[in-house]
């Protein structure tokens, strides 16, 4: 087993925190921005990291935005009329909308953006599954006539999790209907410049002065106007976080994403910096199991697995002792919105006992095979929250095989489908999602029970995917509560993931910056006085 969690960070704090060699002069017009993740995939719709999102987001606009409160608003539109009992949505776009190659966004544009989106997203496949025609009978509008209801369409067309609807130029995404486009032409408040982008190093953004952002409202999440204050920002990766911390404390970087929070209260005795939660949702540390190979094809062993978990300790391993920076109990749904509930919570918050669960796996059959468990080495959080989980799961009973890797290699190796001997896995943690990803079923990527056609794991659930479909089909606030009761109540059954609770990961910037909004780091409205 490698050093734990606690040695590693010791060892960080207590060493010399030396500049990184990418160090940049400060500029009143230039933000400077170590992110948590390299933008890595820079189509919009070809991945559903956090780093695509985030870059997505500067360079495309979407037809509605999301609200702090999670509430679809028009943003490129100027507003939509539905008819014919919901089956027919006219959406108009605002005037003087413009693309970075200084072509005009056109109806025609935004079509084939949605197919090609649709084409990728959970949220985009059930909107055109419930399409009966997509058109642009004319330069400004659009025209969905629906074989049913679709009341989510606002939603579905703003939604800021996973791949975001991005509206790009008709002959780029029609062009990359099958495949990645590498042409990044959007009609977002920032131009992506190519040619000083150095992948898993470096990034540039110039504010595109073409952009129109709304007339009315306030910033809020990803809705209202987009102003922008600075002519740069530029992405520096460093991946090492003290080293991340120090190019902060030194001024050659305005912004650092990820704080570790056993850093902060070094970077809290600088009077020049600020500690902030930005996300006040949180993120949601999960354990992703492989249903296609053994131990957890079985769902009796899957649910040996559930009581062996002890939340508040993996926290712990994950954020350490500070507990303003972790919630447990978690279940399916984010904590504190509208469809988180306590259903069959006890699963996770009753007393662990160990021998109960060793009498459980051998009722099931189980006989120590090993379980592959892909460990994080270059992120010390992962790492410490494995440490944690391996030693639960050896107590129960299971066989654990401590696998340690780098990140961009279990990403990789999580899509490869076949037994362990030859690449496969069986488990990995992951604190990639956030809370917002976890609002609803429609975002929720992980509690799919869609088998072949899921996300990495691929379990697969009849029963779940009938009450997310369920779900989509009514607008009764009553009646999708008590359907996201019943997911969570089958999630106990199938245990398609295991949640690890919700952990809360402080951003730090230079003091004279304001104007960030809560959520994902966005770009606009940001400023230095």
């Amino acid at each position: 087993m490698p050093l734990s969690r606690r040695s590693v960070l010791t060892a960080l704090v207590a060493a010399p925190l030396a500049a990184p060699p990418i160090a940049r002069a400060a500029s009143a017009t230039t933000l400077r921005f170590v992110p948590r993740y390299d933008a890595g995939v820079l189509d919009p719709h070809g991945s559903t990291s956090a780093g695509t999102r985030n870059h997505a987001f500067m360079v495309y606009d979407t037809l509605y935005g999301l609200d702090a409160a999670q509430q679809p608003q028009p943003q490129m539109l100027a507003g939509h009329v539905v008819e014919s009992d919901g089956l027919r949505w006219t959406l108009t776009l605002r005037p003087g909308l413009r693309f970075h190659d200084d072509t005009p966004v056109l109806a025609r544009d935004c079509v084939a953006s949605i197919r090609r989106w649709a084409a990728r997203d959970l949220f985009g496949r059930e909107l055109m599954a419930a399409t009966d025609a997509l058109s642009a009978p004319d330069d400004t509008t659009l025209v969905f006539r629906l074989k049913r209801p679709f009341p989510l369409l606002p939603m579905a067309l703003g939604k800021s999790q996973g791949a975001a609807p991005m509206m790009m130029p008709a002959r780029i995404a029609e062009a990359g209907r099958d495949h990645a486009i590498h042409e990044i032409v959007g009609s977002g408040p920032f131009r992506f410049l190519a040619d000083e982008y150095v992948p898993g190093a470096n990034a540039a953004y110039a504010r595109f002065d073409g952009y129109r952002p709304r007339e009315q409202g306030v910033p809020s999440g990803t809705a209202g106007p987009k102003r922008v204050f600075f002519d740069r920002v530029t992405w520096h990766i460093i991946p090492d976080f003290g080293s991340a911390l120090s190019s902060l404390r030194q001024n050659e970087a305005d912004w650092i994403d990820f704080l570790l929070p056993d850093l902060a209260p070094l970077a809290r005795r600088d009077p020049n910096i600020v500690v902030w939660v930005q996300e006040p949702h949180g993120l949601i540390a999960i354990l992703r199991l492989n249903h296609l190979q053994p131990p957890f094809d079985d769902p009796a062993i899957r649910r040996a697995l559930l009581r062996t978990i002890d939340q508040r300790e993996l926290m712990r391993g994950l954020v350490g002792d500070d507990p303003a920076f972790a919630h447990t109990p978690v279940g399916i749904f984010c904590p504190g919105t509208p469809m988180a509930n306590d259903a069959g919570l006890e699963v996770l918050t009753a007393p662990r006992d160990p021998a109960a669960v060793r009498a459980s796996l051998a009722a099931a059959g189980y006989k120590g095979e090993p379980v592959a468990l892909l460990v994080a080495a270059d992120l010390p959080q992962y790492r410490g929250c494995c440490d944690v989980l391996a030693d639960e799961m050896q107590h129960a009973g299971f066989t654990v095989d401590y696998q340690a890797t780098d990140w961009n290699t279990i990403v990789q190796r999580r899509e490869n489908r076949g037994p362990v001997a030859k690449g496969g896995w069986s488990a990995f943690v992951t604190n990639g999602w956030y809370g917002t990803d976890m609002l609803t079923p429609m975002t929720h990527t992980s509690l799919r029970g869609n088998g072949a056609k899921g996300w990495a794991g691929w379990p697969d659930s009849p029963r779940l995917e009938a009450l997310r479909r369920d779900w989509m089909a009514t607008d009764s606030l009553a009646t999708q509560q008590a359907l996201a009761v019943a997911m969570q109540r089958q999630a106990w059954i199938d245990v398609p993931y295991v949640p690890l609770g919700q952990d809360f990961q402080p951003t730090a910037y230079r003091r004279g910056l304001s104007g960030f909004l809560p959520g994902f780091p966005t770009f606009w409205n940001v400023r230095r006085s």
